[in-house]
């Protein structure tokens, strides 16, 4: 595109907010020309508010721009948002409201009736949503949320799975990376070493999202996937890459054959569109047996692709295997941008 469209970021000195700058730089259609963060970020250039934790450079025009105050005022139409839940439910109706596309990593809004909880490749007619919200019929305004780091490489295992054999029960165990917790956050006193077995809301967030990814849009509103869900999620000191331990009842009976074929010829309208961000490969399957491993597996596909591996016989239902995605990239700020990529293919963001 010869003009890029301008974008803003709020929430941008975070770690999801940093790890949007990083994925805009090179950006085919948007580039980043607004930022906002808390108070005491406001009226600092961005290389001075934030403590930059990513291993590439702050890109050199973002290290000079100035961080404006969180208000819609001033700010581009469409908006990326990475902030803290309590400040999301704030902020996010307030620039909605005043006609902007609201792009956001947050939970705050993700099982509010008519938003639309997004994964492109599982569920891109859920969008739809959009022409329910207040906002929308009002001034063009809108949010589009993605869902939690934990559900968004399970669901993308379970959507081919879902598709053909139908799912019955889903059990899985997580082992979540440190850098889903923010900057700075667990002590390294509390995880060296350990295991914390208690991550807030997250059970609850993994179980409500995956029914909700997986259900059915229904007029105003998405009819939840019927199987039963239970999630056990723990922090492990592991940089990047959330790891888990899934195991299936499908209704339908499938081979070991016919699932492995399920998940590597799944392709959706992000591989078909070819979309900047959308990853070759949305799902993989490595052999080895102790794989996928977050140190060897978590960057493939540049952090869009989600890894699975083990897969063997469950005793109590059907079918166990392991799922690996990264956190921040697929989790995260790379999800909601493909969520923007979906967005302005299909005539939202014009």
């Amino acid at each position: 595109m010869p003009n890029k469209i301008p974008v803003g970021i709020l929430g941008a000195t975070g770690i999801v907010g940093q790890r949007f700058i990083q994925l805009l730089e090179h950006h085919r259609w948007f580039e980043v020309a607004w930022m906002a963060a808390s108070d005491r970020s406001e009226g600092k250039p961005y290389a001075e508010a934030a403590r930059w934790r990513l291993k590439t450079s702050i890109p050199k025009n973002v290290a000079k721009m100035v961080v404006a105050p969180a208000k819609p005022d001033g700010a581009p139409k469409i908006i990326f948002a990475a902030l803290d839940s309590g400040i999301a439910a704030e902020l996010e109706p307030r620039f909605a409201e005043a006609g902007h596309a609201v792009i956001t990593n947050s939970s705050a809004l993700r099982m509010v009736k008519d938003v639309p909880l997004v994964i492109p490749e599982v569920n891109p007619d859920h969008v739809k949503l959009i022409e329910c919200q207040s906002y929308r019929r009002k001034n063009g305004g809108f949010v589009v949320t993605n869902p939690n780091c934990s559900a968004i490489g399970l669901v993308l295992a379970l959507k081919p799975l879902h598709e053909k054999f139908e799912l019955e029960t889903v059990m899985a165990v997580t082992m979540q990376a440190v850098s889903g917790a923010g900057y700075p956050g667990v002590a390294s006193l509390d995880i060296l070493g350990n295991v914390i077995p208690y991550i807030s809301k997250e059970e609850e967030k993994m179980e409500e999202e995956t029914q909700k990814l997986l259900g059915k849009l229904n007029g105003a509103g998405i009819i939840p996937a019927p199987f039963k869900m239970s999630a056990q999620c723990n922090r492990v000191a592991v940089e990047d890459g959330h790891t888990e331990s899934i195991s299936i009842k499908l209704k339908k009976k499938a081979s070991a054959e016919e699932i492995l074929e399920a998940w590597s010829s799944f392709r959706a309208i992000p591989q078909e569109k070819k979309l900047p961000t959308a990853p070759e490969i949305p799902v993989r399957y490595v052999n080895a047996s102790d794989r996928p491993q977050p140190r060897f597996d978590v960057d493939f596909g540049h952090g869009m692709t989600t890894t699975v591996g083990r897969l063997r016989p469950c005793n109590v239902l059907d079918w166990k295997f392991t799922v690996l995605s990264h956190n921040t990239i697929r989790g995260a700020a790379g999800a909601a941008l493909l969520n923007a990529e979906l967005l302005k293919e299909e005539g939202y963001l014009d």
